[in-house]
């Protein structure tokens, strides 16, 4: 598959999967020996594992929806610079629900095979979500 091919899979991915909760989606798009380099610590670094992250992080954010700011493909990778956004209406890895909306960037890097994702790095901006979010002060407060 060629980068815009790579690229359509990639958006589809975030619309259906990530946007819309589908997760038959990431079955898919993403294959089963994948390797997702970016879950937290402690979780299975596989299909498997993003799954189980993604279900509990839709969980706490049931209105999480990824916009894709830009976009960027040569051979076999795909690079996205993407803003996500949600309001948090459960409890997520030790923080609890507070009804607040975050929203936050992210980076990623995505090795595509075959159509289907089979590696992913990422830098989330887990700062920025968290002064969102109200959980730490804005940086020199």
């Amino acid at each position: 598959m060629g980068a815009q091919e790579n690229k359509a899979k990639l958006r589809r991915f975030i619309e259906e999967g990530l946007n819309k909760g589908n997760m038959a989606t990431v079955d898919e798009t993403v294959a089963a020996n994948a390797v997702d380099h970016a879950l937290p610590p402690g979780m299975p670094q596989t299909r498997e594992g993003f799954k189980m992250f993604f279900t509990a992080f839709r969980g706490a954010f049931p209105d999480l929806h990824y916009h894709i700011d830009e976009e960027i493909a040569e051979g076999d990778k795909v690079v996205q610079r993407a803003t996500g956004h949600g309001t948090m209406k459960g409890d997520f890895q030790g923080m609890p629900a507070n009804g607040k909306h975050g929203t936050w960037t992210e980076m990623h890097i995505v090795r595509m095979e075959g159509g289907k994702v089979v590696e992913h790095w990422a830098n989330v901006d887990q700062m920025g979500m968290l002064v969102s979010l109200g959980f730490m002060p804005p940086p020199g407060s």
